[in-house]
């Protein structure tokens, strides 16, 4: 996890704006998706589980996830070869760690320190 949030501050620090919103898409994107999936399941009788299904699969998420989806589409337009490359670096990079983030949950997997 701390890879992860190391990589999200040195894009915020170090790459532009659409490289930033290239690397927090699949946080949103992802969160909404799971979101909705559970949200056709029962719920969970923990509230803390429910309320966190609830945010992530209202419709206030799903605009916030298609406006930052539209965001980086209309960023990349007409970019070079070049810049698109970087965009696409840092969107697969934090799928990658969006996916770590998952299966360690799903596999209830601990830090070794």
């Amino acid at each position: 996890m701390l890879a992860y949030t190391d990589f999200l501050l040195r894009m915020a620090a170090t790459g532009d704006f659409a490289e930033l919103v290239a690397a927090l898409l699949p946080c949103m994107w992802g969160f909404c998706e799971i979101g909705q999936h559970l949200a056709r399941q029962p719920h969970p009788s923990d509230q803390r589980y429910a309320k966190w299904i609830d945010m992530y699969a209202s419709a206030e998420f799903a605009d916030l996830a298609e406006w930052c989806r539209n965001l980086l589409d209309g960023l990349a337009e007409g970019l070079p070869e070049r810049e698109l490359h970087k965009l696409e670096n840092a969107f697969l990079t934090s799928s990658r760690h969006e996916w770590q983030f998952w299966e360690m949950a799903w596999n209830m997997e601990q830090w070794p320190v």
